[in-house]
């Protein structure tokens, strides 16, 4: 893939990838565009060891999965640093922006990661099982179940 056609198939993929870690992030507008942004630097990096064969929405989506699981983790160090260390966090600008879907983000995040991962990919970006599987480095058995768990938990949480 040249320079020329990761830009073009990144703009049509933009949106999406977005949507995906917005969804990771539990609404988190900030940290999903800097996973984001991070995941777009690591792909173009390793983009000739992309293969064609594959599809492009699935490798983007592993590459961002990843660098969410880094951040994730990264963020658990942090925050066992001492409170003096946070007195350099800056408010968020997009306050009113966060309650969009507010209700969707709080029952995907009482969810265990790996039922919030198979339900985004599933419900929210359109992925099949076998997809996923590539994606999760799960068994399609494993997939299944935490779609059935994460149905049930989100129909409990939101029929409230």
């Amino acid at each position: 893939m040249t320079r020329e056609q990761f830009i073009s198939t990144i703009k049509r993929e933009q949106e999406a990838l977005m949507r995906f870690l917005l969804a990771l992030c539990c609404g988190d507008h900030d940290d999903a565009s800097d996973i984001a942004q991070e995941t777009l630097i690591k792909a173009y990096i390793a983009l000739d060891r992309y293969d064609e064969r594959e599809q492009f929405a699935a490798w983007i989506r592993r590459i961002a999965y990843n660098t969410f699981i880094n951040h994730r983790k990264k963020r658990q160090r942090e925050a066992t640093q001492p409170i003096e260390q946070a007195r350099h966090i800056a408010g968020g600008q997009e306050a009113d922006s966060k309650f969009d879907n507010e209700e969707l983000h709080r029952a995907l995040a009482a969810l265990s990661h790996s039922e919030r991962l198979a339900i985004v990919l599933h419900y929210i970006e359109g992925f099949k099982i076998n997809e996923i599987t590539q994606i999760t480095g799960c068994s399609e058995a494993a997939v299944k179940k935490q779609l059935q768990r994460g149905r049930e938990e989100l129909k409990r949480r939101i029929t409230r």
